[in-house]
């Protein structure tokens, strides 16, 4: 199993320390050890550029998913996830958890698109949900759309929740060159 793992965020050795582990013991625990997976960790700024161009959506999210094949999960090579550190710190403040544990969470629902799961409808986000939950040890995101009944429009399937390669046949700009080598083997 290969998990790539960059950083731009000068707050962000610790954390991807961490994600990396628990990118692993993810994958393990989903039966993947062949994958490959890469994590940027970003700030906010960046996490909105990247939400722009490739979502539409001029403003800053928690985390972002490109899977590499479609359907997503098909192979070893399973995509990008993107996650705002600052906008875990300041969620995790916000809600009184550790940020470490939302950062699970992101991991944990950036993962599972990769591998195909989605929250578009209910028996899905249910699924997705229970999943979440297994693998972060705690309520993930969609378990906790769920609990609070959000509207759906705010957590539904996006661009970047199925395959949306770049002309090149990398993901999303600047994470797959810099990430892994999975760019080179398209």
């Amino acid at each position: 199993m290969i998990v790539r793992l960059t950083s731009e965020h000068p707050r962000g050795a610790a954390a991807s320390r961490r994600l990396r582990v628990r990118a692993r013991a993810y994958l393990a625990a989903l039966g993947r050890e062949d994958a490959e997976l890469s994590i940027l960790v970003v700030g906010d700024r960046r996490i909105r550029a990247i939400n722009r161009e490739w979502r539409g959506k001029d403003e800053a999210t928690d985390v972002l998913s490109f899977p590499l094949s479609d359907p997503p999960g098909i192979g070893t090579l399973l995509g990008d996830v993107v996650i705002s550190l600052e906008t875990a710190a300041r969620r995790a403040r916000d809600e009184g958890r550790p940020v470490a544990r939302e950062l699970d969470r992101y991991l944990a629902h950036g993962l599972l698109h990769l591998l195909g799961h989605d929250h578009e409808r209910p028996g899905e986000a249910r699924r997705m949900a229970a999943v979440e939950e297994t693998l972060a040890r705690s309520e993930g995101l969609v378990g906790a759309a769920l609990r609070k009944g959000l509207d759906r429009k705010k957590w539904t399937r996006s661009r970047t929740s199925t395959s949306t390669p770049s002309p090149s046949g990398s993901t999303a700009p600047g994470t797959r060159a810099r990430t892994s080598r999975a760019g080179s083997r398209r």
